[in-house]
């Protein structure tokens, strides 16, 4: 099975998913649970769109703790190449329906210092994707948005894919520049991935 097949058989898992608030809710739970999110201090959160694991309410309920939430928007680097700008939140009320209607900060401010967060400061990122195994191995969209983000942030970031477990599939077929997770977590379990080569 080819990579857009895949694509294809858990883009309709995850569109068919019953429950998804609640399932996406004990995802999230068991993810601020975890020795390494409490250890944590700055973290990237995905907001969520169409079918994904549904991340806002945590995210919303995570701004009133201690950690600096990072949440990420699609822009272009100095070359013109796709890429996440990540940006520092603090309240749900500074973003704006972006691109794909995903909520970002609105785009006069992306060039605001206090707010801009480098990859080398992430602690940890909390990852989507269309599939993931139990190794570790991500499909993404194929616009390789996280690819290129996840090839900079530091070897000791804990990278966590979170999905649906009907999203998990047998085998990613991963190429020599995808990145494997950490973990990733599902509302049955929580999977040791087999991260990355330091």
């Amino acid at each position: 099975m080819d990579k857009q097949q895949q694509r294809q058989l858990a883009y309709a898992a995850r569109n068919a998913q019953p429950d998804k608030q609640s399932v996406s809710n004990i995802i999230c739970r068991r993810v601020v649970s975890e020795p390494w999110y409490q250890q944590a201090d700055t973290i990237l959160w995905y907001l969520h769109c169409r079918s994904e694991v549904r991340t806002l309410p945590v995210v919303t309920a995570q701004l009133f703790g201690a950690k600096r939430i990072v949440v990420p928007y699609c822009t272009v680097d100095e070359w013109g190449n796709k890429c996440l700008g990540l940006w520092h939140l603090n309240a749900i009320e500074e973003l704006r329906p972006g691109m794909w209607n995903i909520l970002e900060p609105p785009r006069e401010r992306w060039l605001e210092t206090d707010k801009r967060i480098s990859p080398t400061e992430l602690d940890a990122v909390i990852v989507p994707g269309v599939a993931f195994d139990s190794l570790g191995g991500r499909l993404g969209n194929g616009a390789g948005y996280y690819d290129r983000l996840l090839s900079q942030v530091r070897a000791d970031t804990v990278l966590a894919g979170v999905c649906y477990q009907s999203q998990l599939l047998a085998h990613v077929d991963m190429q020599s520049h995808d990145v494997y997770m950490d973990l990733v977590v599902t509302e049955r379990t929580v999977y040791p991935g087999k991260r990355r080569t330091l």
